[in-house]
């Protein structure tokens, strides 16, 4: 039996505490890593969680000694991009959010957890996944066939 199972909503304040460790572990805990946009965040994040037919999942693994906290976090979403040979359908999954309580780490949870939306993904029509790794994570998501690609990506914050 797996350990890993879809998030719920009453999952959501643990997945934005595992969100801050992820964001915590890339960008370094001094870089505006304040939880103060939690309460902001969290009915958002409740209301995904609740939409089982929607694009947006999140898998998690119960903390093994800590009741009522999670050990691991993943979530993607599948967006909708014209289609090319490569993806006639345009169905392009993203991952983000993948993290491991600091306490629970090297035990396999983010690769369960992986493995589990990499197969939502793949019942959803998806073509490709794209996800930006940290160092860190890279032997992991190598593993899972993940290759590094030439990105011409650009941001605008509004």
């Amino acid at each position: 039996m797996s350990l890993v199972r879809r998030a719920t909503p009453e999952d959501a304040s643990e997945v934005l505490r595992l969100r801050q460790v992820m964001i915590d572990a890339v960008f370094g805990s001094g870089s505006g890593s304040s939880s103060a946009w939690h309460a902001e965040s969290l009915p958002t994040v409740r209301a995904r969680l609740a939409d089982a037919e929607g694009a947006f999942a999140a898998f998690v693994i119960d903390h093994p000694e800590r009741p009522g906290a999670l050990a691991a976090l993943v979530a993607g979403s599948v967006e909708y991009r014209i289609g090319r040979a490569d993806n006639p359908h345009g169905a392009v999954g993203y991952v983000f959010s993948v993290a491991t309580d600091p306490d629970a780490r090297y035990r396999g949870y983010a690769r369960a957890c992986m493995e589990t939306l990499l197969d939502w993904f793949r019942e959803r029509g998806v073509a490709q996944v794209d996800l930006n790794a940290s160092a860190e994570a890279e032997p992991l998501y190598t593993a899972l066939g993940f290759v590094r690609k030439p990105d011409p990506s650009m941001r605008l914050s509004l």
